[in-house]
């Protein structure tokens, strides 16, 4: 870790820890647009991982000599220090429970970072391409690595779900395209590279395919048999761990739970009223499948510029209204995802130095046309208002913030609570006009509260309570957890299993979208309460965007502050 000053406050001890990341994880130095990281891979093995929990330890350590400090008790200083103390120890606890050497998901694992990695590099200069060559040697070593680990996991008796595991066999065979005889992603990739390095770009393309392979046939062959018959739910300890991991809070499992239900009720009498002004008669899902045949749709070809539009839309319309936008932070592109993504969109955020900008991303999977209220508040939430404006607006403020804040030290229920309350903010200023993008935005947010539901019932098979409409006073297990999903949720069964296969493997996540958005809603609350009419929902927005990131815990108390 780079010295810091025996008087070094928190916010210089968060900085050195990000010098001190990237060199250990080049791939959070290419999100955050270092140039030295660009043709290099992180060490995924049993090996790699201890270096960086040893940097949190030292770090820890340094913070508490920091906190000690003349004028460490500064709002900023402080509040980079609650941020720094909690990810670190949140991520010690999962590190030290071995979780990382059962890394096995359709969505966050080692090789989904690896490939996503390739993405978000520049590829304008020959020189950028030759850094994608060198990435692309590199990617042999990362996934055995990761292979490495995943064999010290089965020594151990630290297993990936079954189901995870056979999802990720079909994800690694979709990337290799081996099977069906197309391109594999990498030597796709590639193809848009200069003349000049041709030769080099796609002799490096296939070994890193054939490090896929050898991958995908391992996982298959050795890890697929190995964890057969195991559960693919985490249980009470590993699911609390989790939940910490991602919020930032210390939940009450059983009341998150109870609240889950409470947002189902609330949301499914609303669902009805707008059903009945599409399709009189009709319930939700039978209004939302109507939608899906007779509702505004997009084509495929006009997609990606029409939620370009709809994001410029957004801006022009809350910039100067409702926020206070720099013209950086205006800019956000639209793109399609790769093939092979899992089914939801979702968003990468900008360099530090804005020369990539922030990108919502759709995953197409073979669909030619796509319904309207599925898209609007989707957008409002991976673009604008939501994860762009929270995100680029921390690479703004980077100067009033640590480096850790601006950049890596996001926690996902924040991050995904402020993307909900979002979606929320449009439909309160009236962006939802329409019952037909109304009853979209309430799907969504049913989805939302569906996944507190089920994935805490799932995972800590709770019992169905007594009012539910579904198997009351059943136990819940995952077959009846995505049953009640899909009945509750207009997304196709494809999107559900991979929606499912993500809960299963990613415990606690889901939860925070619901979660974080109560929070910034009693932030907001508790400030509106405390200045009474003089309360400016304007500066009180760009105030909390411009605090940077915090868990759940601390969040809604730093909110209440503003």
């Amino acid at each position: 870790m780079p010295e810091t000053s025996s008087s070094a406050l928190p916010r210089q001890v968060a900085d050195a820890y990000v010098d001190a990341l990237v060199a250990l994880d080049p791939i959070t130095g290419t999100y955050l647009g270092v140039r030295e990281s660009s043709g290099l891979l992180p060490d995924f093995s049993p090996a790699g991982q201890e270096e960086l929990a040893a940097l949190a330890r030292d770090t820890l350590a340094r913070l508490d000599e920091a906190e000690r400090r003349p004028g460490a008790d500064s709002d900023a200083e402080r509040r980079c220090a609650r941020l720094l103390r909690e990810r670190l120890t949140a991520e010690l606890a999962v590190h030290e429970a071995g979780e990382g050497l059962c890394a096995v998901s359709n969505l966050r694992s080692p090789a989904h970072s690896v490939r996503i990695a390739f993405t978000v590099m520049a590829t304008e200069t020959d020189e950028d391409w030759a850094a994608v060559a060198e990435r692309l040697r590199a990617v042999p070593a990362a996934l055995d690595g990761y292979r490495e680990s995943l064999r010290a996991g089965l020594d151990r008796g630290l297993k990936g779900g079954p189901r995870a595991t056979a999802t990720v066999v079909g994800q690694l065979t979709e990337w290799t395209g081996r099977d069906g005889g197309r391109t594999g992603w990498f030597e796709e990739f590639v193809t848009a590279g200069p003349t000049a390095l041709r030769t080099e770009l796609d002799a490096a393309a296939r070994g890193a395919t054939r490090a896929l392979a050898e991958l995908r046939d391992w996982m298959r062959d050795v890890y697929a048999p190995a964890v057969e018959g195991s559960p693919d739910t985490v249980g009470r300890e590993r699911y609390a761990r989790w939940a910490r991991y991602f919020t930032g809070a210390d939940f009450d499992l059983d009341e998150a739970y109870a609240y889950g239900w409470a947002e189902y009720h609330r949301l499914l009498a609303e669902m009805r009223t707008e059903a009945e002004r599409i399709l009189p008669g009709a319930g939700p899902w039978e209004a939302l499948a109507h939608l899906d045949k007779h509702g505004s749709h997009v084509g495929v070809e006009e997609v990606r510029v029409w939620l370009q539009e709809l994001m410029d839309e957004a801006i022009e319309a809350l910039d100067g209204t409702h926020f206070e936008l720099a013209e950086r932070v205006r800019r956000v592109e639209s793109r399609i995802a790769p093939p092979g993504s899992a089914a939801a969109a979702y968003y990468t955020g900008p360099s530090e130095d804005f020369s990539r900008p922030g990108r919502t991303w759709l995953p197409v999977d073979g669909e030619t046309r796509f319904p309207v209220y599925d898209l609007v508040s989707t957008w409002y939430h991976e673009g604008v208002p939501g994860h762009h404006l929270q995100i680029a607006q921390w690479a703004h403020v980077a100067d009033q913030l640590s480096r850790y804040q601006a950049t890596v030290g996001g926690v996902s229920a924040n991050l995904e609570g402020w993307a909900l309350y979002a979606e929320r903010l449009m439909d309160e200023l009236g962006f939802l006009p329409d019952p037909e993008r109304r009853l979209g935005y309430l799907d969504g947010q049913m989805m939302r509260a569906c996944r507190v539901i089920v994935d805490i019932g799932m995972h800590l098979e709770l019992e169905i309570p007594a009012d539910s409409p579904f198997h009351p006073g059943e136990r819940w297990t995952p077959e009846l957890a995505q049953e009640f999903f899909q009945r509750h949720s207009s997304r196709s069964p494809a999107f559900v299993e991979s929606e499912f296969t993500r809960y299963l493997s990613v415990p606690a996540q889901a939860i925070g979208y619901k979660l974080g958005e109560r929070a910034w809603l009693r932030g907001r609350e508790n400030a509106r309460r405390a200045h009474g009419a003089a309360f400016d929902a304007k500066k009180w927005h760009m105030a909390a965007l411009s605090q940077g990131p915090l868990g759940l815990d601390d969040l809604v108390d730093e909110l209440s502050r503003l």
